[in-house]
């Protein structure tokens, strides 16, 4: 059966995104490499070292399994952005310009977009799950299939984020930018390289505000189960569903609202 213009226009957006990556070799390598090797080289500087992420030595880890699940979520974070930057490029290589005029609502034009991205994202963290069990971590058909979940939620969440921000930027350099101030310091504080419990109290109260914190608190909560000792001190099950549900409503919303608004830049 064939396809309505707006599903038609959705899936050429969310196959141009995919098929794209795909045929850019050094992109592939570098957007999972690099995490990879953060994840080998402070797992190896740092495998004498324990993380206590709850209130007892029982709950004690090593730090390359405590940053597993951190690193899973700094792969969503840089495939989101890379993925979300070629919304500038495309506008700089006149190709936006051609599918803004297009009859179809712009809703789909995020839709796609935001899409593409997140199956990017999710597919690389996939991969890099395959090394659960080098790390430690226990992962069962269970526990894969929530942390999948999870993962999918967050996908969803950081490239709608970075898609509504790239709407906005007339540079890459600039998209960079607030990658640096912004995006990156999500990551950072969000548990995946310390314990919130062991923070700064001013740190502390910042994580608690970071969605980032309650997905990551989420996927670690799929991992290893709710009753298990590494997630002592966690928000609680609901809580980082709910917050990380609401992440991604909100963020698919913004991108929504952003590409809807005409402007003078969207013709040039």
């Amino acid at each position: 059966m064939p396809l309505g213009p707006t599903r038609l226009a959705i899936y050429s957006l969310w196959r141009r995104e995919v098929v794209r990556f795909l045929r850019d070799r050094t992109r592939v390598m570098s957007s999972l490499g690099q995490p990879i090797i953060f994840w080998v080289l402070l797992g190896a500087a740092l495998r004498n070292a324990s993380v206590t992420v709850g209130d007892t030595d029982m709950s004690a880890t090593t730090y390359g399994e405590f940053f597993f699940a951190g690193t899973l979520t700094m792969i969503i974070l840089f495939t989101s952005i890379f993925a979300t930057i070629t919304v500038i490029e495309d506008r700089m290589q006149g190709f936006l310009q051609g599918v803004l005029v297009s009859p179809v609502p712009r809703s789909a034009i995020a839709l796609g977009k935001i899409g593409g991205g997140a199956t990017l994202a999710l597919g690389q963290a996939l991969v890099f799950m395959c090394l659960a069990p080098l790390a430690g971590v226990p992962l069962t058909l269970n526990s894969f299939v929530l942390a999948f979940a999870v993962l999918v939620m967050l996908s969803l969440a950081l490239t709608g984020l970075g898609f509504s921000i790239a709407w906005l930027m007339d540079s890459t350099a600039g998209y960079h930018g607030i990658m640096m101030v912004l995006l990156l310091p999500m990551w950072l504080l969000s548990g995946s390289m310390f314990p919130v419990q062991g923070a700064h109290a001013i740190l502390r109260v910042v994580m608690q505000l970071n969605p980032m914190t309650y997905a990551l608190a989420a996927l670690r909560q799929a991992l290893y189960g709710v009753e298990s000792t590494q997630v002592q001190g966690l928000p609680s099950p609901v809580l980082a569903w709910g917050v990380t549900a609401g992440f991604m409503l909100a963020m698919f919303a913004l991108g929504a609202f952003v590409v809807r608004r005409r402007t003078v830049r969207d013709a040039t």
